[in-house]
C-alpha cells in the first residue's frame, strides 16, 4: 500500500504505526505513480498516537528523534519511505541501528543523514550576507534540503550583534535572528533596501577573491567540486554585479 502524508514528523508517526504491519508499505509526502489497482492511503496526523509511538521509539535509540528530523530535512525524493524503512528496522531490533551499514535500510538513511549535515558545513562558507539600509543583514539561499533555520547557529555565534535573515527562496521560507530570539518564518519574496555601503562592501569582496586567485593554476573541475555551481546565483564573487571601473561582467545582484 502507497500512504500519503503532510511531511511533519506527528504525520510520519502516525503513517509508521498504521503501515508497520504492512508487508511492502511505500511512505510518501509528494506525488506517486500508481499502478493499476493498487491501494492508497491518505494518513492525518494523530498527536496522541504519534506521541505513544515516539515514546517507544526513544527507548529503543534516544537519538532516533533527530535522526527523523534530519532525515525529514533531505531533498531526497524518495527520503520518507527511506526514513520509514529505517524506523520499521529500529522497532524490529528494538535498538540503535545507525551503525548496522550491512542493512539497507540503515545505509539508505546514514546516506541521507550525512548529505544533509555536509550541505549545512558547505553553506558555514556559502552563505553571503547583504547589508539594508537598517544595518539588518539579509541572506537569499537556495540548498537541496531544508537547512534554513540550522544555519542560524552558526551566524548567531558569528554576528551576535547583527540582527540576520536567511532567506530559502526555493521553499519560500526564513529563519530570523532580531538580536535576541530566533525564529521561523513564511517568506515568498524580500523587498531589500540596500545600506549605501553595500556595493563597496561587494567590490572589497570581489577584489580579495581576485587578489587570492592564480589565473595560471585554475582548476575548475576542483573548484565545482567545492563550490557547486548551482550556488554560484547568490555569490557576488561569480556573478560579478560589477568590477572597478567597468559595468558588471554577470548577472545582477541579488539574481531576480
Amino acid at each position: 500500500m502507497i500512504y500519503f502524508y503532510d511531511g511533519t514528523q506527528e504525520a510520519f508517526l502516525t503513517a509508521l504505526t498504521l503501515s508497520f504491519h504492512d508487508g511492502e508499505p511505500f511512505l510518501t509526502s509528494g506525488n506517486k505513480q500508481l499502478v493499476l489497482g493498487q491501494e492508497t492511503a491518505f494518513v492525518r496526523a494523530d498527536p496522541e498516537k504519534a506521541k505513544r509511538v515516539e515514546k517507544r521509539l526513544l527507548s529503543f535509540d534516544k537519538d532516533c528523534m533527530h535522526d527523523l528530523d534530519t532525515l525529514l530535512r533531505s531533498g531526497d525524493a524518495n527520503k520518507d519511505n527511506v526514513a520509514l524503512v529505517y524506523f520499521r528496522l529500529i522497532a524490529e531490533k528494538k535498538r540503535p541501528v545507525r551503525t548496522m551499514l550491512g542493512e539497507d535500510a540503515a545505509l539508505a538513511a546514514d546516506e541521507c543523514i550525512r548529505r544533509v549535515g555536509f550541505e549545512v558545513h558547505r553553506f558555514h562558507g556559502f552563505v553571503r550576507f547583504l547589508q539594508s539600509a537598517s544595518g539588518a543583514l539579509y541572506a537569499p539561499i537556495s540548498p537541496d534540503n531544508d537547512i534554513c533555520d540550522l544555519l542560524v547557529p552558526h551566524f548567531r555565534a558569528r554576528l551576535p550583534q547583527y540582527p540576520f535573515v536567511i532567506h530559502d527562496v526555493k521553499r519560500k521560507k526564513a529563519a530570523v535572528y532580531d538580536g535576541e530570539h530566533t525564529f521561523p518564518a513564511p517568506l515568498e519574496e524580500a523587498e531589500i533596501v540596500l545600506s549605501a555601503n553595500e556595493e563597496k562592501w561587494q567590490k572589497l569582496w570581489i577584489r580579495y577573491y581576485d587578489s587570492v586567485n592564480i589565473p595560471s593554476r585554475e582548476r575548475l573541475r576542483q573548484m565545482r567540486g567545492y563550490m557547486p555551481v548551482r550556488y554560484w546565483k547568490f555569490m557576488p564573487e561569480k556573478t560579478r554585479p560589477f568590477t572597478d571601473g567597468e559595468e558588471g561582467g554577470g548577472a545582477p545582484f541579488p539574481p531576480s
